[in-house]
């Protein structure tokens, strides 16, 4: 099923009729659905893998190889850059390929990648180079394989379930995010940055054994190849989103909004730890809220999305995460402690239920043979804008000093928010 073209999808699209056809609640039936709880606990290993290996690669940048800020900060952007240029291509793959084999395959090869540190460190021979390289190799590989699984998802759950089925895949990159980091510190501080590594190889192993216990039916392309060029389709995602307006508003304003919360998210630590003066742990206090905020927008979003629209969920979700960032340059008045708090609660909880409400609309909405090209258009979109808001954020700061910058970041993802009110017309079908 797909949203009526130019309509944002409404409550009904993502309720599926799951009441008046007897079926049980959705959480109750994603329970039972064991492809799912499958892609549940890959997420949940590839968030840690991920954790692990963005904590240990800049330890190692920093303390070991004697990386400048410079130099930390390519490494960051190199895990960003080649989702950027990649994505578009990965949907095609999504899109053509044999998904759980080319899955399987992309986590495989993670295990190879990020297992080359800690062999390199073992036999004295690792330096700066190989972890530029296998930050770029590792960031294509994740950003390829979220092509794909969000290509997959609607093939392995029916359409009323997806706003769910995203929540709870949110749910589980999160439980992620939150032990991954804990997890990463203490091997680091035990074995070392590099040994350390092995955690992430083994996390990247459990992941690679989940997507291949994942159905046979998954290895079905849900697009034939076409004749001609080998990437004819590329541009097809390009073709649905700029004839769909609810997707136009949706790339537009997420590029935007990375832009902005780019610089800010680049500058954050630099400025509540030296201009701030927060202590060790209330800057821990700080992060620790924004995994609170984001169960509580994995919980809430399929009932808050439900209840008032998915769309109208997706755009005043948007503007309040925006609105909420104003809250760090505000800090420096005072109470700054308490205003980073009610940062990362307010936004945390917001921008989950967007991101989550934004791919369940695009999910929708997408045709079928055409999941994956969407969907690594869209990324591709996002992507792009974050290591651009990273590295401007960053050079205008040393200039003007953070605040003002801070202030700016938070009015470009207003502006870039409120873009989901602007009039438009749909772009005509076939131009």
């Amino acid at each position: 099923m797909t949203a009526t073209p130019g309509r944002p999808p409404s409550a009904a699209d993502t309720a599926g009729g799951a009441a008046g056809a007897g079926r049980p609640a959705p959480w109750r039936e994603l329970r039972r659905h064991r492809p799912f709880l499958l892609l549940c606990g890959e997420q949940a290993a590839s968030s840690v893998g991920r954790q692990i290996t963005a904590l240990a690669l800049a330890l190692l940048a920093v303390t070991q190889l004697d990386a400048g800020p410079f130099g930390a900060s390519a490494l960051l952007a190199l895990t960003y850059l080649p989702g950027a240029v990649l994505s578009p291509f990965a949907g095609v793959l999504a899109d053509r390929a044999r998904l759980r084999t080319l899955a399987v395959t992309l986590t495989a090869l993670q295990v190879v990648v990020v297992g080359s540190v800690p062999l390199a460190g073992a036999l004295g021979r690792l330096g700066l180079p190989q972890l530029y390289v296998v930050a770029g190799l590792s960031g294509a590989l994740t950003w390829t394989l979220s092509v794909v699984l969000q290509a997959a998802l609607p093939q392995v759950v029916r359409p009323g379930l997806l706003l769910n089925g995203n929540a709870a895949l949110t749910g589980a990159r999160t439980a992620g995010q939150i032990g991954g980091p804990a997890l990463g510190g203490v091997l680091v501080g035990l074995v070392g940055a590099s040994p350390a590594l092995l955690a992430g190889v083994v996390a990247y192993g459990v992941e690679t054994v989940l997507l291949f216990a994942l159905p046979a039916a998954l290895n079905r392309p849900a697009a034939p190849a076409a004749a001609g060029p080998r990437f004819a389709g590329l541009c097809e995602g390009f073709a649905v989103v700029r004839a769909e307006p609810v997707l136009r508003r949706q790339v537009l304003a997420g590029a935007g909004f990375n832009l902005g919360s780019g610089a800010a998210d680049a500058l954050f630590v630099l400025y509540a730890g030296r201009e701030l003066a927060l202590k060790p742990w209330q800057l821990g206090g700080v992060y620790a809220t924004f995994s609170v905020a984001t169960v509580a927008g994995v919980v809430l979003a399929g009932r808050f999305a439900r209840t008032i629209g998915l769309y109208r969920a997706t755009r005043i979700c948007a503007l309040v995460a925006a609105l909420a960032i104003f809250l760090v340059p505000a800090a420096s008045l005072g109470l700054a402690f308490p205003a980073l708090l009610a940062y990362q609660l307010v936004f945390g909880g917001a921008a989950t239920v967007w991101a989550i409400s934004m791919t369940t609309t695009q999910q929708l909405i997408a045709p079928p043979g055409l999941q994956g090209r969407v969907a690594g258009f869209a990324q591709a979109a996002l992507l792009t804008t974050v290591p651009v808001g990273a590295l401007s954020g960053g050079a205008l700061a040393s200039w003007l000093g953070n605040v003002p910058v801070l202030t700016g970041a938070a009015g470009a993802t207003v502006l870039a928010a409120l873009s989901f009110w602007l009039p438009h017309r749909p772009a005509p079908r076939g131009s």
